[in-house]
């Protein structure tokens, strides 16, 4: 989006629906656990940043999880990929608290009906196990074009997953939230199912960060804008969000940095660290940068 059309648009965080205080519970969480990650960790752009400046693309994801505690692992989206495969990733993570949040496979999701994909699901969900104590929740994203006419076909796949596993939805149709019978029977559904909300925080779709949880724990997909003022702005809302809902009995969040250019996503997690600590007290792994002899342990500063 051109930088000067972010001025204009209304970047606040709805209000909280009065049903998440139901799903949190009221009292606050002791022990919240927060993930801040990024969609990818092939980024040649990261080396001599904060990847080591003779790191070969083979290395990058073992670079990768020195510096963010989660992943939302786009590349499964694009195969089914099987345990020996998986068990190479999780190898990278090895000893970490590391964890990989799979996108579903495009031929499920994006590919004709979800229903009769039950085949293709459990060889999907059977490569991803091998993740074993390294695996996160399972993000399911729905095309554009999936609209509220295939509600029924979407609720029955959603029955037929495993209740062993996390799994979140992220719904892009706009009827879904223009609808309020519509929105409350989605959610409440969810809510039914056990199954988490995607919150999606980008300038061209306000109605994506729609603030609804359905179980204690939350996945946010937030994209950024290159380092724009309203970048920091935004998390300093979101932070103060999280805190409310920690407070109030959130286990999890699991926020992923989007960029345009992902050479900034480094310097923005650092922010958010950052106002985490202040704000909620909570400490999360941020990149550490190659200071200017290459050696890493440069930490960047915004207070």
């Amino acid at each position: 989006m051109p930088v000067h059309a972010l001025q204009h648009i209304d970047f606040s965080l709805p209000p909280d629906p009065p049903g998440n205080i139901k799903v949190l519970g009221g009292v606050k969480n002791s022990l919240p656990k927060m993930y801040i990650g990024c969609a990818r960790w092939g980024t040649p752009q990261w080396i001599g940043k904060i990847y080591s400046p003779d790191a070969k693309e083979k290395d990058f994801l073992q670079h990768y999880v020195h510096h963010f505690n989660c992943i939302e692992l786009n590349a499964t989206h694009y195969r089914v990929n099987d345990a020996a495969a998986v068990r190479k990733w999780k190898a990278k993570a090895a000893g970490s608290n590391f964890l990989f949040c799979p996108k579903m496979f495009k031929g499920v999701t994006h590919q004709g009906s979800l229903m009769g994909k039950e085949a293709i699901t459990a060889a999907f969900l059977d490569g991803i196990r091998a993740f074993e104590e390294n695996l996160g929740p399972i993000f399911i994203q729905l095309s554009d074009a999936f609209g509220p006419e295939r509600k029924a076909e979407l609720f029955a796949y959603l029955r037929s997953l495993p209740n062993d596993l996390s799994f979140f939805l992220e719904l892009r149709h706009p009827q879904w939230f223009l609808n309020e019978h519509l929105r409350r029977d989605l959610f409440n559904t969810l809510y039914t199912l056990r199954i988490g909300t995607v919150i999606t925080d980008t300038a061209g779709r306000r109605d994506c960060a729609h603030m609804h949880l359905t179980i204690p724990k939350i996945f946010i997909r937030y994209v950024g804008n290159n380092m724009h003022t309203t970048d920091y702005t935004r998390i300093d809302a979101w932070v103060e969000r999280l805190r409310y809902w920690f407070d109030n009995g959130l286990q999890e969040a699991y926020f992923i940095m989007h960029m345009e250019e992902e050479l900034c996503a480094p310097e923005l997690t650092v922010y958010m660290a950052g106002r985490l600590q202040q704000v909620c007290g909570i400490s999360v792994p941020t990149p550490s940068f190659i200071t200017a002899n290459g050696a890493a342990g440069g930490q960047m500063h915004f207070f």
